[in-house]
């Protein structure tokens, strides 16, 4: 049987001016992009010469700044994304065994990339539905503590603190990825803070930041000192070429390159209060929208776990949002699928810093629009 409707063609008036709203990668601004080809672009050039470590050096004080760093914090940088990091902390930051939040598909894989390491213990897991958190508590014999800040899953986020009655020496490690540059934290309450660029900070994948405590770099001399650790996965041997302003092995320029202008950007326009002004009237349109009409509702039922960064709706029966997905998509608004194992009849928005608000505001016009003539 075949389907003789035609098109659903959203009128061009209710469209926002840039359609693309993924949760990872997020979009790039079409400036920075050009900006790639302009003179001066490090673009074919060496990285271990000035101009390049140069600008290493520039995102790593603008990092600093922007989320205040104590003293003794050092920005690390090393090539591969946040999975990567992972197993960075397997090798070279979890002694004994450790504790973490799972209440996504990151939180989990996380648990999964420690429970795989034969010389450490069994991982206490603290579980939670999708759409919910769990409370962090400390656990016996734990010298590692990890959450996500934000799980880009499904939009949950959680509170950036020390567990309480954890040892003292215990680290505190955060994953980051879609929140920072989006959402704040008091970096004192961590030991490592970590993320990629692909999210708010408006670039592309290959790289990981992490802001690192003097307390984790000594765990990781200590412990790479008494184990085998290839050195794409050494915490201490990313430190020592971060300091020299370089990565151990060669980086994506571009994502330097994009990285650096929208850190730019956020900083020259008001940085961490400005970026959490965006990102919350973004997302805030969205909860309110969904919290405004009968047949949806946001997927995070308590207010105070709800991502300002990566907004996720529940739809009811009578809205069929794959049906609703693939016409956005046809029109040019793109990536708003939920992820694949979050849940049926959702979609989850992006409403990284790069995202103009008023983009979301004609997103979701085109979502009444949709819905209707559905």
């Amino acid at each position: 049987m075949t389907n003789d409707r035609a098109p659903l063609i959203i009128p061009d008036r209710l469209k926002p001016r840039d359609g693309r709203f993924g949760s990872g990668p997020s979009r790039v601004p079409v400036e920075a992009l050009e900006a790639l080809a302009a003179p001066g672009s490090v673009m074919g050039t060496s990285h271990r010469q000035a101009p390049v470590k140069s600008l290493v050096a520039r995102l790593q004080e603008n990092l600093a700044a922007l989320y205040r760093l104590p003293d003794g914090y050092q920005v690390v940088l090393g090539n591969g994304g946040s999975n990567v990091f992972w197993d960075i902390a397997v090798c070279c930051l979890i002694e004994h065994r450790s504790a973490h939040g799972a209440w996504g598909e990151f939180g989990r894989k996380f648990v999964d990339a420690v429970a795989a390491a034969p010389f450490l213990g069994e991982p206490v897991s603290y579980a939670a539905p999708f759409g919910q958190a769990a409370t962090m508590v400390s656990a016996d014999g734990v010298d590692v503590y990890a959450w996500p800040q934000n799980e880009t899953s499904t939009g949950v986020c959680a509170p950036v603190q020390r567990v309480g009655g954890a040892h003292d020496g215990a680290l505190m490690l955060i994953d980051a990825t879609s929140s920072a540059g989006g959402m704040d934290a008091d970096i004192s309450q961590t030991d490592a803070y970590y993320f990629a660029p692909q999210k708010n900070f408006a670039s592309d994948g290959g790289l990981w930041a992490a802001f690192c405590s003097p307390a984790a770099l000594e765990r990781s001399a200590r412990l790479t000192a008494q184990r085998w650790v290839p050195p794409m996965l050494n915490l201490t041997v990313a430190a020592e070429n971060s300091a020299l302003h370089q990565t151990l092995n060669t980086p994506a320029l571009a994502t330097l390159a994009l990285f650096d202008h929208q850190l730019t950007w956020l900083l020259e326009n008001g940085g961490m209060a400005f970026a959490e002004a965006r990102t919350q009237a973004s997302s805030g349109a969205l909860y309110a929208w969904a919290e405004a009409k009968p047949f949806v509702r946001p997927f995070v039922a308590d207010p105070a776990q709800r991502s300002p960064v990566v907004a996720t709706l529940q739809f009811d029966e009578s809205v069929d949002a794959k049906a609703l997905t693939s016409v956005m998509r046809a029109n040019g608004i793109v990536d708003i699928e939920p992820y694949r194992s979050a849940g049926p009849n959702q979609i989850r928005v992006g409403c990284y810093a790069a995202v103009d608000p008023s983009d979301v505001d004609a997103l979701i016009e085109c979502l009444d629009w949709t819905i209707e003539h559905l």
